[in-house]
């Protein structure tokens, strides 16, 4: 695959981050501890690449609540890159400033934003994003807004890998997203979020 392309690739995004049942411990923060990226070929319809990227917290740590959820350890994510070199990762070697990014709900989209300014790390991607859980939304005609595994049901998919899990969300994603695009429901021109 050339990895300098951008012409009708798009990187489809979902992270984990830190988390617990109950309220969060004083001092801790919500953190990415895992991103996970699919980049998909619209024009052919096919997904071409799956990637992780482990995220050590610095501000957190990984709960038993949150590995029950994820299955990410705290062990595990001590092994991941730092925020800000994973980051320099995703503008670096998935050209996320230069292609559009996807993700299921605005979730992820907003949680690199907070952890960004909170870090003063530049903000990996570019403005051209689509939520794809409103596109799905508005294409099945639904009053609410599915969860990613439901969808896959209402669109007749089953679920790869496990559920809250980046790298496997990010892929099940991205089916959803060639599944609307086949259907002629995905947006031509990637939104500029306000």
């Amino acid at each position: 695959m050339d990895s300098t392309r951008t012409e009708g690739l798009v990187n489809v995004v979902d992270v984990e981050a830190t988390c617990w049942s109950g309220s969060r411990p004083p001092g801790e923060v919500s953190e990415i501890i895992e991103i996970g990226l699919t980049v998909i070929d619209l024009d052919a319809g096919a997904c071409l690449a799956r990637h992780q990227i482990l995220v050590r917290p610095a501000r957190s740590t990984v709960s038993e609540f949150c590995t029950e959820l994820t299955g990410l350890t705290q062990q595990e994510v001590d092994q991941g890159v730092t925020f800000a070199e994973a980051c320099r990762l995703l503008a670096a070697e998935h050209r996320a400033g230069a292609r559009p990014w996807v993700s299921w709900g605005d979730y992820d989209r907003h949680q690199f934003a907070r952890q960004c300014q909170a870090t003063r790390t530049p903000y990996p991607f570019g403005r051209r994003h689509t939520n794809a859980k409103a596109v799905f939304t508005e294409a099945y005609g639904l009053r609410k807004r599915p969860g990613m595994a439901q969808a896959l049901e209402i669109a007749g998919r089953r679920l790869e890998g496990r559920h809250h899990r980046g790298e496997d969300d990010a892929w099940n994603i991205a089916a959803l997203v060639l599944h609307l695009s086949e259907r002629g429901v995905w947006p031509a021109r990637p939104e500029d979020p306000a």
